[in-house]
């Protein structure tokens, strides 16, 4: 099958071989995708490179079902938002592909998820449905196989004692949250951290603080939490796979995950590495929804492979799963 050989990419040249299937793939099950190429001159046929590949302006997951496959829906993830916006909706047939893309994810980062205490401080998602950032942390929790992981809402003090405990046990401990309530940690608590420690944000200040710039809230965080580098994770709803970051803000993507760099002014130019423009993502993990998306995020992209997050277009929505920097 074609979703079992996503995982397997080794080399640039896997990835265009899969990329270009499971482009044809969804031109002939998304007949959403399908009428957009279309409408830009782009066939089946007239696709041979990946270059070629046209990217769906995100704005499609808030109004219509992007669907590949033919089989039950398992799961819809939605974004966060105001109640008066409209939110994104992930329409999911098969929930083993996005554990997968996850599990091998982090694994690809990080190494096994087994060897670390999972502490989830999310909030905002937890206070809702349809989160995909809480479905991914739970799972990351139950194959931690540890006692001591787990979630956490508002109990920062019980989650400031069980970090010092875990400190003096010498345990390796991931802390994935969002944001704000990071920084209510370390606005509330002094922590001396092992420096393996890993403090990952999810970015999201949801209202709740005043917007801040990220090299500064990792400064904050770094020195409230004692550790060297404040890790990130680059996810959202549209998508079933996760980018990281282990410090500075440059972010990697995992082997069956590429971005591109549009130029604003044309969306259908692709930028030279290091010029700003507009994130197009390709995660082949969105076989059975549409696996080419153009985001609202402003980046650069980099001769190594790494990217980073610059900003939003004007007149976007704040989106939760990313932190707004300048």
């Amino acid at each position: 099958m074609l979703s079992e050989t996503i995982f397997t990419i080794k080399s640039d040249q896997d990835f265009e071989k899969i990329a270009l299937q499971v482009f044809k793939h969804q031109y002939i099950n998304n007949l959403i995708y399908q009428r957009f190429c279309n409408l830009l001159g782009v066939t089946k046929s007239s696709v041979k490179h990946i270059t070629d590949i046209p990217y769906l302006p995100i704005e499609f997951f808030k109004h219509e079902k992007i669907l590949s496959s033919s089989s039950s829906i398992k799961k819809v993830f939605t974004s966060s938002g105001t109640t008066s916006s409209q939110l994104s909706k992930h329409y999911v047939t098969d929930l083993d592909i996005y554990t997968t893309s996850f599990c091998k994810g982090f694994e690809y980062f990080y190494g096994e998820i087994s060897d670390y205490v999972v502490l989830a401080l999310l909030p905002s998602y937890l206070e809702r449905e349809g989160s995909s950032l809480v479905y991914m942390a739970q799972k990351l929790i139950e194959n931690s196989k540890q006692p001591d992981s787990g979630f956490y809402l508002h109990e920062i003090s019980e989650l400031a004692q069980k970090l010092d405990s875990l400190t003096k046990k010498r345990k390796k401990v991931l802390l994935i949250g969002v944001s704000f309530a990071l920084l209510d940690l370390v606005n509330t608590y002094e922590f001396c951290l092992r420096p393996e420690t890993i403090i990952m944000e999810t970015g999201g200040m949801k209202g709740r603080k005043e917007e801040m710039i990220r090299s500064e809230l990792h400064q904050i965080l770094t020195n409230g939490f004692g550790v060297s580098k404040i890790h990130s994770e680059y996810g959202m709803t549209e998508l079933l796979s996760q980018a990281y970051s282990k410090g500075d803000g440059f972010f990697y993507c995992p082997p069956w995950m590429k971005i591109a760099i549009r130029d604003p002014e044309d969306a259908l130019t692709i930028n030279s590495i290091g010029k700003t423009g507009g994130i197009n993502i390709i995660d082949l993990a969105n076989i059975n929804s549409c696996s080419f998306i153009a985001t609202q995020d402003l980046g650069k992209k980099y001769s190594n492979g790494s990217f980073e997050i610059i900003g939003r277009f004007d007149h976007s929505d704040i989106r939760g799963c990313n932190l707004m920097v300048l």
